[in-house]
């Protein structure tokens, strides 16, 4: 994952992994080794530094994972996390997304899919899909680059 950051990289959702690239990290658990522990959504919309070149999003993937790592804080609402997300991305920034899904911020907020990238964990444990999408602010929503 690392080597897919570019830039200053906003690590939403941080938990207890420290990256070896230039990152401000964000978790909602005051446990976590962070330097926010805000709800992601809020961290969004209130930020006032310089915009990151990559942000990543790691949340928890199910309700069941939210209660076990935020000990019963329910997070934002993930729809809402995607429609803030340029709040914070320089223009052709990029976000790296984990989850169950294969596009997540998607063409209609201007995002062109990159690349993906499925981790297989093995046994009863779901796999993870990555995907890199690139923000470009000045193209149509729904439409490709050329």
């Amino acid at each position: 994952m690392e080597r897919s950051c570019e830039g200053n990289v906003l690590n939403l959702f941080a938990g207890t992994t420290i990256l070896q690239v230039e990152e401000i990290r964000n978790d909602l658990n005051s446990e976590m080794p962070a330097d926010f522990h805000m709800d992601a959504l809020e961290f969004l919309r209130s930020w006032k530094g310089r915009k990151f070149q990559t942000i990543l999003l790691d949340p928890p993937y199910a309700y069941r994972k939210s209660m076990e790592l935020y000990k019963g804080i329910v997070c934002s609402p993930f729809r809402q996390l995607k429609d803030a997300v340029a709040l914070c991305l320089e223009p052709e920034g990029i976000v790296i997304t984990f989850g169950y899904h294969s596009i997540v911020m998607g063409k209609g907020r201007r995002f062109n899919l990159e690349r993906l990238a499925l981790f297989s964990h093995g046994g009863a444990i779901h796999d993870t899909i990555a995907s890199i999408e690139r923000f470009s602010p000045l193209i149509e929503p729904g439409t490709t680059r050329e």
